[in-house]
């Protein structure tokens, strides 16, 4: 009898318009290249995780096909198949005004759960947290024990960090309750001045790892227009091995740990030694 393989649950942070549903998607490309099996589970209330792998706007999500059966939900109606096979689904949000948009993606766990999208023959499962702060249903993957592994994406932009400090804050919280652990951080680059430096000194802080650097290329944005990952629009293209080199850095990652969070103050001196502020006061809010 075959050894049943082992499944990684992922969830991706960070702060919105870090580039992190780009990078989690391009990602996932990268590893079904390598013959992974992959589902990707939308879980932040925009609902456009999964919109380059299926190469359209969006698609159906948990909560709207619910309130439009009335609760009566098939696997086949809030699963896509998307580019390499790749599995998609969206947890959507509640109606504007009307209860938690976290909610959503408690929901939609349980019910792909009970549905079975959890197959045995599934690799990775990829969820795609909105992530300023980590707290009530949006850190339902690592809260229920979902997500093991936690990869935070950022840049060497000043609130980029202070997000990725927060997200830190949440993970450690957890970790110290159950087995999730910090992976690294992704840096999703801006071209900041000593960027590289300060990603790796400040993923040092953390006690963590900066697991890739992903260089800024207008290609993304090309790729991005016409609703593509850019593995699919341009495989030959410098960009789409940065992704297969992200993708192999993850799935050989043997680093996890429990990140330990700096103080405002720390955080401070770091971007101040790299020349992100002229001066304390810059940052006191």
């Amino acid at each position: 009898m075959s050894e049943k393989k082992k499944l990684r649950q992922i969830a991706i942070y960070g702060k919105g318009g870090i580039g992190k549903s780009t990078t989690t998607q391009n990602l996932t490309v990268a590893l079904a290249e390598l013959g992974k099996k992959i589902l990707v589970v939308g879980c932040d209330p925009k609902a456009d995780a999964t919109r380059l792998l299926l190469g359209s706007l969006s698609q159906r999500t948990v909560l709207d096909t619910m309130r439009e059966t009335g609760g009566a939900v098939e696997l086949s109606g809030i699963l896509r198949e998307g580019y390499l096979g790749i599995k998609c689904v969206e947890s959507g949000r509640p109606e504007p005004g009307v209860g938690c948009a976290g909610r959503g993606i408690i929901t939609a766990i349980g019910l792909l759960e009970r549905l079975g999208a959890y197959t045995d023959d599934l690799d990775y499962v990829f969820y795609d947290v909105l992530g300023d702060v980590v707290c009530g249903g949006f850190a339902m993957p690592i809260r229920e024990g979902k997500a093991k592994e936690i990869y935070i994406v950022a840049s060497g932009e000043m609130m980029a960090l202070y997000a990725a400090n927060n997200i830190a804050k949440g993970i450690q919280r957890f970790a110290l309750k159950g087995g999730v652990r910090l992976g690294g951080i992704i840096c999703n680059s801006r071209n900041v001045d000593r960027e590289i430096e300060l990603l790796r000194a400040f993923s040092a802080e953390l006690g963590t790892q900066l697991i890739y650097f992903v260089p800024r290329d207008n290609v993304v944005q090309r790729a991005e227009i016409r609703r593509k990952t850019v593995i699919e629009y341009d495989s030959k293209a410098h960009q789409a091995q940065e992704y297969r080199n992200l993708a192999k850095a993850i799935d050989e990652n043997t680093m996890f740990t429990i990140p330990k969070p700096m103080t405002q103050e720390r955080l401070e001196e770091i971007l101040l030694e790299y020349g992100l502020l002229d001066a304390v006061e810059d940052y006191r809010i």
